[in-house]
């Protein structure tokens, strides 16, 4: 089926800013709230929502193996459900019904303003029921800078990271979409010098600068996915911020992992953003050595040019962008990291989440976290308002904007921005 939404001449009849994320070519899918107080499944087009299920009804979509309801529920999972075929000619439907010469719907005003939102009108929703969350730690650049910190500098990768995609089970119930505030988390910690742990508030919080993908009905209990087949069941990629409390993980993390440190909130982009939008902007991703295993061993361009950004703004100040990094350098692609998720016969279904880890490049200014822009600490970070930053503090807004940009298209993922709050209680000794 061709990617009929691809071609970068194809323009539109509705109104595109300069230096948009949301061309004709990005057709992303995300779930709002409406100025009826309807939730409704939806996509973007500049800085216009669209109601699918309005389209729906309407009759835009005839032709297409659909259930009346598939667009008027409260998250995609059944969409996603329908699996990749129906995603491609959903996609190819919105981009002809928008094109700049179809009369069908840019003529008729009535439908128009049945289907069309601006953003000022709509409240965006989490756009999946996030049964399962893993998180991977997959940036070899951030491992070892965690390693040299934390353990051996000669030797910062533990042995089994250049041969599998290390990852752990995390939360799904505490991932909010963008907007939503989080409190600092309470928790015990293990103060230097003491001898006993403590409970109260975290005193280093921090973000993590991911992306995640969403997975659709993978394989039954039991069956493997190959390499070669793991994109077809990965629908799309959103912003993801994973917080951290950094104290509180190096108390509790031995010896099973993350725990309370990770799990408190982690923040998502609204909008989901197609691997089929994403085709024109693949690269070769970083060359593996030791050559992994058979079952991870891939072909072909696995991974995007995707340009990441992140600002700090404390609160009643200004904006500094502390860095800037891109999902390209992820050593362990999101085909490895699926295939080897379901390498043991583990099942993932519709709506499930895996984080990339934190994405760290090879400069300090492309660092993805706290932890290692401030270096532990060590290098407190300069704000433009002439504060500086080792963890983030109450009041902060964390934001995280990614994009691809080849030079004659563009295609963005918006952001995902979350204030930290003061905990929500703090705990009195009785």
């Amino acid at each position: 089926m061709p990617f009929n939404t691809n071609d970068p001449q194809r323009k539109t009849w509705l109104p595109i800013p300069q230096n948009s994320d949301f061309p004709i070519q990005n057709i992303p899918f995300g779930v709002f709230l409406t100025r009826d107080d309807i939730i409704t499944i939806g996509t973007r087009i500049g800085d216009h929502a669209i109601d699918l299920g309005a389209l729906h009804q309407l009759g835009y979509f005839e032709g297409i193996p659909l259930t009346d309801d598939i667009f008027l529920q409260d998250t995609l999972n059944d969409f996603i459900s329908d699996g990749k075929k129906t995603w491609r000619l959903v996609r190819n439907r919105i981009s002809a019904i928008f094109e700049k010469n179809n009369p069908a719907l840019r003529d008729n005003e009535a439908h128009r303003k049945i289907v069309l939102f601006t953003l000022d009108e709509i409240e965006m929703q989490l756009p999946v029921q996030i049964g399962d969350y893993t998180d991977f730690y997959s940036s070899k650049e951030h491992a070892t800078n965690v390693g040299m910190m934390f353990r051996d500098p000669e030797n910062a990768l533990l042995p089994n990271w250049l041969h599998i995609p290390v990852g752990y089970h995390g939360r799904s119930s505490s991932i909010v979409a963008s907007g939503t505030p989080i409190h600092r988390p309470l928790g015990q910690t293990m103060p230097a010098g003491a001898s006993t742990p403590e409970f109260g508030p975290s005193k280093l919080v921090d973000f993590e600068l991911e992306m995640a993908f969403i997975t659709t009905d993978a394989n039954n209990l039991g069956e493997p996915i190959p390499i070669a087949d793991a994109e077809d069941y990965i629908f799309g990629l959103v912003l993801f911020n994973d917080w951290s409390a950094r104290d509180m993980q190096k108390w509790e993390y031995v010896p099973l992992g993350p725990f309370l440190a990770k799990n408190f909130a982690s923040s998502m982009s609204p909008w989901i953003v197609t691997l089929d939008a994403l085709e024109p902007f693949r690269v070769e991703s970083p060359k593996q050595n030791p050559t992994p295993l058979p079952y991870l061993q891939q072909e072909g361009k696995r991974s995007f040019d995707i340009h990441l950004e992140v600002d700090l703004t404390p609160e009643n100040s200004t904006t500094t962008t502390i860095t800037k990094s891109n999902f390209k350098y992820m050593y362990w692609t999101m085909a490895q990291q699926l295939t080897h998720h379901t390498s043991n016969g583990c099942s993932v279904n519709s709506g499930d989440m895996m984080g990339s880890g934190t994405i760290s490049g090879p400069t300090p200014d492309s660092y993805g976290s706290m932890l290692e822009l401030a270096w532990q600490g060590t290098k407190p970070l300069q704000l433009n308002d002439g504060n500086e930053r080792k963890s983030i503090q109450n009041g902060d807004t964390v934001t995280i904007r990614g994009f691809c940009d080849n030079g004659g298209s563009r295609i963005g993922f918006g952001e995902v921005t979350t204030k930290l709050l003061p905990p929500f209680t703090e705990f009195k000794d009785s």
